[in-house]
């Protein structure tokens, strides 16, 4: 099992997040999975679905680059979801 936090697997596409006044590229499955698991599970609990998918595909995205449409799918699902983008 690859640890999926430390990926270099590029997503196919770079994410600009602004958060508390800074803006945040995520361009790989390591840095979006560090992301969405920095925050505490309470602060994503109204997307819990959502956040639970993007990181189902980003952990397959770590074991298969196959897979990084899917996970770019499901983050841009959750980024918009959560007015993040």
């Amino acid at each position: 099992m690859t640890d999926t936090s430390k990926s270099d697997t590029p997503l196919k596409a770079t994410f600009r997040i602004k958060l508390n006044g800074e803006t945040v590229d995520i361009g790989t499955v390591g840095q979006a999975y560090r992301f969405v698991t920095s925050l505490s599970a309470v602060e994503w609990m109204e997307f819990q679905s959502l956040h639970n998918d993007a990181k189902v595909a980003l952990e397959a995205a770590a074991e298969n680059a196959m897979m990084t449409v899917q996970a770019t799918n499901a983050l841009r699902a959750l980024f918009v979801r959560a007015k993040l983008l």
